[in-house]
């Protein structure tokens, strides 16, 4: 799922030819990834991509612990009626997932599926930069520790109430549900570490 993992060397030039464009384009998004603490350069050593400890893990919770149920209950508050039979939607589309075949590749996908639609909703475009950030990071935690964490029925099951709660209108609920769902995962990653 990390095609490049924590600490591992990254040369720009291999990824300029593996995805057939220029490296200047490559060498503007390392400065980007770097930006968002995806990668390091360090002089004379060249580019990694960045590690992963226990400490990013409770930074970036108490970041989207704060950030998270603003946006679901902004989304709550704020979203169109399309906007709400599209989390409805996809909140159906969760609750048929069938999990013992669904891949780990696939429920990172539906995370930040459910993620992103959230922030969008939200109507904040400086809520949805730092959050999709955040997410980002969380991400690449997640993928670490996926394969030794419990079931994750419940994480899905928590995304279909938090789009409904959201799709109703519900923003304290919501709001609460989101809050929820970070401690959650900050708890779930922490008792396989």
């Amino acid at each position: 799922m990390l095609d490049i993992r924590p600490n591992e060397p990254l040369d720009d030039d291999a990824l300029a030819e593996q995805l057939q464009m220029g490296k200047t384009p490559v060498r503007e998004a390392i400065k980007r990834l770097e930006v968002d603490r995806l990668i390091v350069t360090y002089p004379r050593r060249g580019t990694f991509a960045t590690g992963v400890d226990i400490t990013d893990l409770a930074h970036i919770s108490e970041v989207r612990a704060l950030l998270e149920p603003l946006a679901a209950q902004r989304a709550a508050e704020r979203a169109t009626p399309a906007e709400r039979q599209e989390l409805l939607d996809l909140a159906d589309r969760l609750e048929r997932l069938d999990l013992t075949t669904t891949s780990n590749h696939d429920l990172i996908y539906y995370d930040a599926q459910v993620h992103r639609a959230i922030y969008k909703v939200a109507g904040n475009p400086h809520l949805e930069d730092a959050l999709v950030r955040h997410h980002n990071l969380a991400t690449r935690i997640f993928c670490l520790f996926l394969d030794r964490l419990p079931a994750v029925d419940g994480h899905v099951s928590e995304h279909v109430e938090l789009l409904r709660a959201i799709a109703a209108g519900q923003g304290a609920d919501a709001g609460h549900r989101a809050a929820q769902h970070v401690k959650g995962f900050e708890v779930a990653v922490r008792s396989v570490i």
